[in-house]
């Protein structure tokens, strides 16, 4: 079944909270990250924050797009190109116009590429292999959690 719009939120919400902190932990905790000095960066948390909100409504639009489709699905390399595009205006907006809790002057854009697409590409791969496996009914279910 093609994910409705409830399951496509409810989806990138849980691999956000999951995937995308467990991946954003090293570079929180600068183990990884454009100062590796042991101390707790909370912009790569942030960062995750507002990949999930503009997703949320990213997927807006990929919920319009898709039902010109003639099977109304959307297929993993759209997902994988959409999610390039969504890391470049995400990028953009963090660079130019800023966002609260991400300040502009600390904000490092070549380290922002590897955190997101260190996370997009957990999670896409995961999206499609692991969370087929581990959840066998939530495809069916429109991709609803709850």
């Amino acid at each position: 079944m093609t994910p409705i719009l409830f399951g496509r939120w409810q989806t990138r919400i849980f691999l956000l909270a999951t995937i995308g902190l467990i991946v954003s932990l090293p570079f929180a905790l600068g183990i990884i990250g454009p100062t590796p000095d042991g101390n707790f960066h909370p912009i790569f948390f942030w960062v995750v924050f507002w990949v999930g909100v503009l997703g949320l409504l990213w997927d807006i639009l990929y919920n319009y797009l898709q039902q010109y489709l003639w099977d109304h699905d959307w297929p993993g390399a759209f997902q994988f190109f959409a999610c390039i595009a969504e890391g470049i205006v995400l990028g953009l907006l963090l660079k130019f116009v800023g966002l609260p809790f991400v300040v502009r002057d600390v904000f490092n854009l070549p380290w922002f590429i590897v955190h997101y697409t260190a996370v997009s590409i957990v999670a896409y791969f995961l999206s499609w292999t692991v969370m087929r496996i581990l959840f066998p009914r939530w495809r069916f279910r429109g991709g609803k959690w709850v």
